[in-house]
């Protein structure tokens, strides 16, 4: 064994910066470019009642208890499952699924990198047809020009044209790489340079980049929504954004956009929340810090789909078509049709600079996070020997260059086919109400939903709404069932640009990358039933008494100094 000292855990240094860490991760692209599109294209302001609903009795309850799991027992998303021995697969599905989000997600940081740089000019590249990368198709729209002076049906827009062509240089499908286009693969170097730059440290690093990361962008959206309402043609977006269709209300993909969108905004079944959590003081009241984080993150969703929309109504305006025409969701919005947007406006460099310095920003705070979350899990699982030195740094250099090599093949010319069965299979919300399902059962059934509510409220002072307990036993289980269901039944194979149709392979892998997942937990239950010596109860009951014993160890340490806190051992397990 190396002579190196064992470094303590972490502590995040105030409350500040565990609350402004989670609202970096939570509050990221999703509520910008995805949110919007489903709140028009699911009945407007209708849609907020499946949403409600599925946040209150789903989402919600899910995030308290990822939480509230970091902080009573200060173990990372694998580690902290033990408290239920036959679950212990949660972490492992959790953290390979983040595995996965840290490969793609740092994909858009690099695209948005691209844009960001190209915004430096003062006349911005994807404005006309005159680049080398244009073809004769390329159409631009000037101020006031009209749809229906499209040379064609085959014409295509400049914006769309520099993406594809030049950002992406887009090859006919899944099947032709093409070649890495080095643009891009220095961009991707750049973005995880960044990001090991915010995480270096740990918390202490990653505490002091969310002050700008989770803070930043809102006032980035704050004046994007100003100048947006100032536009003409705005308020018709801002209704189309709104005005309620009540029949939407029984459509069943509605309920499973809603259940899904939640789990990708709040970031839940990652393990990534319990690994924030777990940097807490033990009697941190992280329940009325929950409340305030979730409240923001709905409302930011909210709020970001009057700054989008505003700008989406005037470029209906100008183009004299319906903003359903021109309004879209994921990468298609922030680097097609805000871009395309951007052109339109005066001082159009200004705002190109200002959009996409949100983009980087709010995508950056997911993404370091997102990493510490899968650090912090591995770390530990091996204390004794990657908390020795700097073993803890190199792992987690040794993991973002491991990211960045498999990021590489989305860089790659025919990328853009390899992220996108990363992102709907890979991370999708089918793999995240799995997880959830699962969290909820064995905390609500195996664990107790009544003992876990009353760590809660010993570690914050007071009693708490029995609705939890209701939730994790009934509710939640339930609904995440419903959803999963609803998912399958609707399912629909993976399309780029709602034309290019995946080969049978393609979409075998992104299978493969959801079952990865999703298996573990059922594969752990049945490791578990056969190698637990004694009877299953037994082992629960003796691995609850070990943390609740070190738990209570915690509250001590309150008051004994450190080094005799350090000698608190919470190892071996059994399982």
């Amino acid at each position: 064994m190396s002579g190196k000292e064992v470094k303590p855990r972490g502590e995040w240094p105030n409350k500040v910066e565990f609350v402004l860490s989670t609202m970096g991760f939570c509050i990221g692209l999703g509520n910008v470019w995805r949110f919007p599109y489903l709140c028009y294209k699911n009945g407007g302001g209708a849609f907020f009642i499946p949403y409600l609903i599925c946040l209150v009795a789903g989402g919600v309850p899910i995030f308290f208890l990822e939480i509230a799991l970091g902080q009573y027992t200060a173990e990372g998303g694998i580690s902290a499952w033990s408290i239920c021995p036959m679950f212990k697969g949660i972490g492992y599905a959790t953290t390979a699924v983040c595995f996965f989000l840290n490969v793609y997600y740092i994909v858009v940081v690099a695209w948005g990198l691209h844009y960001l740089f190209a915004s430096f000019s003062w006349e911005l590249p994807w404005g006309s047809c005159d680049n080398e990368w244009n073809t004769k198709a390329c159409v631009n729209f000037e101020m006031g020009a009209n749809m229906s002076q499209m040379p064609g049906k085959y014409a295509k827009d400049a914006t769309l044209e520099y993406w594809e062509r030049h950002v992406l240089q887009v090859t006919s499908g899944i099947d032709e790489p093409g070649g890495i286009q080095w643009e891009l693969a220095g961009m991707l170097l750049l973005a995880w340079l960044l990001c090991i730059i915010c995480i270096c440290k740990g918390v202490r690093s990653t505490g002091k980049a969310v002050y700008v990361t989770a803070t930043f962008p809102y006032v980035m959206l704050t004046i994007l929504l100003i100048r947006g309402l100032t536009l003409e043609g705005a308020w018709k977006g801002i209704v189309f954004y709104l005005y309620p269709d009540f029949t939407k209300v029984f459509d069943t993909q509605v309920w499973i956009d809603a259940g899904t969108q939640i789990f990708f905004s709040y970031c839940t079944a990652l393990g990534t929340m319990v690994a924030l959590g777990s940097y807490n003081k033990y009697h941190n009241n992280f329940f009325k810090q929950c409340i305030l984080i979730s409240t923001l993150n709905s409302s930011t969703s909210v709020y970001s789909g009057f700054a989008i929309f505003s700008v989406l109504g005037f470029m209906a305006h100008q183009q004299g078509v319906e903003v359903s025409e021109v309004a879209e969701s994921g990468p298609g919005l922030v680097f097609i049709a805000y871009p395309k947007a951007v052109t339109q406006m005066p001082f159009s460099t200004v705002w190109a600079i200002l959009f996409f310095v949100m983009i980087l920003l709010l995508g950056l705070a997911s993404q370091f996070v997102c990493v510490e979350g899968f650090v912090t899990a591995v770390v530990d699982i091996f204390p004794d020997y990657l908390r020795r030195g700097n073993r803890r740094f190199w792992f987690m250099i040794a993991t973002s260059a491991v990211s960045f090599l498999l990021g590489l093949s989305m860089v790659t010319r025919g990328g853009i086919y390899v992220f996108q069965i990363f992102d709907y299979y890979s991370a999708s919300g089918l793999v995240l109400l799995w997880i959830a399902f699962f969290e909820a059962f064995a905390i609500g059934w195996v664990y107790g939903a009544d003992r876990f509510v009353n760590h809660m409220q010993h570690m914050i002072g007071y009693e708490i709404s029995s609705w939890m307990k209701l939730c994790w036993k009934y509710l939640t289980p339930v609904l995440m069932l419903v959803i999963i269901s609803g998912f399958l039944i609707n399912y629909k194979p993976l399309k780029y640009n709602n034309t290019y149709e995946y080969p049978l392979w393609g979409h075998a892998i992104g299978w493969s990358l959801a079952l990865v997942s999703m298996a573990i937990i059922p594969a752990y239950i049945v490791y578990a039933f056969l190698t637990t010596e004694g009877s299953l109860k037994e082992a629960h009951t003796q691995e609850v008494a070990e943390i609740d014993n070190f738990c209570q160890s915690r509250q001590l340490a309150i008051f004994l100094p450190c080094w005799i806190f350090a000698l608190v051992n919470f190892y071996p397990r059994k399982i």
